[in-house]
């Protein structure tokens, strides 16, 4: 598996976002990261996937599609034909009333093996296929071609949270935490509050095992999670996770003989994957409780299972099932325009996606293949109230995106990633969804919605001969086959 070209290097930092990355950077607390910027390129507005939750954003990296195609439709979804929530781990309620041993399966296995589609390839699947090598350190997403055998630890094992025998389909090289890794010396996941080594320091111990040994295969993404939990307790501004970040980059730099060569033999990509908006401090007005907003409805539970709705909430947007045939949608969507937290509320039938809001009388349909043209080449048939998704329509038939960038494709994305009767709601900023078990985020920071402060997010490229054409990440994979000369 020989590559003449320049390995890539993407490191993909939860919850980078733009104006503190440069606060940092601008009194000198970032080194590491300074030096790729003025050695590289700086594009502050990269567009993420929709929801904007981590595993639906790394499957859109990965597979170069959004969630119609690649079928991971959020960190929380409700899989109709298996009648439970599916989880891959998020507050401890939530965990523990969708089974722990549900959620260890589902994000550790089933994710890559059964819930993404294989009708799509992820990018290491097709340099595999190119006769190229790739690795994953410590992202959640990571299917490829070659077979691993996980090290689950014996008191996960003897606490029937997972089989001890497990075996993936990864990449070339694969590091996911205790379970997996190559550096004989990297501990640093001995104990729970360590996340079992899903954190930075594992990561950038593992990057530079492989560097220092002359493994670094010629595509790698390493996945550097720690930023997001405090960002979500104090906030968007809170900058010591950015600089958390750098010293693990400063870490990874000095593998090379100077900073100079790293730059000079490797391709970094510095890349955020979702914003985060301010939640308001005071609960009764930031929190918008579905099950007290949908009161009179019965909502599915492990015992409760035959219930007239399940709802799936990420964070500043849900997902809402309406399991009882007897129940109409326009029911639902009429009782939620009355919360004026909520920026809109969507729905399908067919091809045709239909969205309403409580600040507008009207209701916008849209559809792909249409008369209308977005800045990214896609066609759409528009007809209604295009205020509502903040669409500025020009005489020349141009879409232009404002408030909620790429809404269409990423909208239309989410509500075809499954079957059913879905209704998705998608929160205004400052405020967030719960539901009965959710583990809420006020007076700190929450994404998953579809606008901007949630959406739009900062990529530092150095070393490459191209730059993206596009500004989403749903394009990303085939600019990195470009620059491994896969394409």
């Amino acid at each position: 598996m020989n590559n003449t070209k320049k390995p890539v290097v993407l490191i993909v930092v939860d919850s980078l976002m733009n104006e503190p990355l440069q606060k940092v950077i601008k009194e000198g607390n970032a080194p590491a990261l300074a030096y790729l910027m003025n050695n590289g390129q700086l594009h502050e507005e990269m567009i993420s996937s929709y929801p904007t939750m981590s595993v639906t954003i790394d499957s859109t990296l990965l597979t170069g599609t959004y969630p119609n195609q690649h079928k991971v439709p959020g960190l929380i979804w409700f899989k109709e034909d298996e009648n439970r929530i599916i989880s891959y781990g998020s507050g401890i309620s939530e965990i523990w009333n969708n089974g722990i041993k549900n959620v260890a399966i589902d994000s550790v296995v089933h994710l890559n093996d059964s819930h993404l589609s294989k009708e799509v390839q992820t990018l290491h699947e097709e340099l595999a296929n190119g006769n190229l090598s790739s690795a994953s350190i410590n992202g959640l997403l990571y299917r490829g071609n070659f077979q691993h055998r996980l090290n689950v630890p014996g008191l996960i094992t003897m606490a029937d949270l997972l089989p001890k025998d497990i075996h993936i389909n990864g990449p070339t090289f694969f590091s996911l935490g205790t379970l997996a890794q190559y550096n004989p010396e990297n501990n640093h996941h001995n104990f729970i509050w360590q996340r079992l080594g899903i954190n930075n320091q594992f990561t950038a111990n593992e990057l530079k095992y492989l560097i220092k040994q002359k493994r670094l295969p010629a595509f790698t993404l390493a996945y550097l999670p720690d930023a997001d939990a405090s960002i979500h307790k104090y906030g968007p501004e809170h900058i010591k996770g950015i600089k958390e970040v750098d010293q693990s980059v400063q870490n990874v730099l000095n593998s090379f003989p100077s900073w100079e060569a790293a730059i000079q033999e490797v391709t970094w990509i510095i890349l955020g994957d979702s914003g985060q908006s301010y939640v308001l401090d005071d609960k009764k007005t930031s929190l918008i409780d579905l099950n007290q907003v949908l009161k009179n409805y019965s909502f599915w539970e492990r015992k409760n299972p035959n219930a007239q709705l399940a709802i799936a909430v990420n964070e500043r947007m849900a997902y809402i099932y309406a399991l009882d045939q007897q129940v109409e949608l326009s029911e639902i969507v009429n009782v939620l325009k009355e919360d004026e937290r909520i920026g809109f509320i969507a729905w399908k039938s067919g091809q045709t996606n239909y969205v309403v809001s409580p600040h507008s009388e009207g209701e916008l349909e849209f559809s792909p293949e249409g008369k209308y043209v977005d800045n990214y080449n896609q066609s759409w048939r528009i007809a209604g109230d295009a205020s509502i998704l903040d669409l500025n329509m020009t005489n020349e038939q141009q879409i232009i995106y404002q408030d909620y960038p790429d809404a269409l494709a990423r909208l239309h994305g989410a509500l075809h990633s499954q079957e059913g009767r879905i209704i998705i709601v998608d929160a205004k900023p400052s405020y967030e969804f719960i539901e009965k078990h959710s583990h809420d985020h006020a007076g700190g920071g929450a994404h998953g919605s579809l606008h901007k402060v949630d959406s739009v997010v900062p990529i530092i490229v150095t070393g490459a001969s191209k730059l993206p054409e596009s500004n989403r990440l749903v394009d990303l994979k085939n600019w990195i086959l470009q620059l491994l000369g896969d394409s």
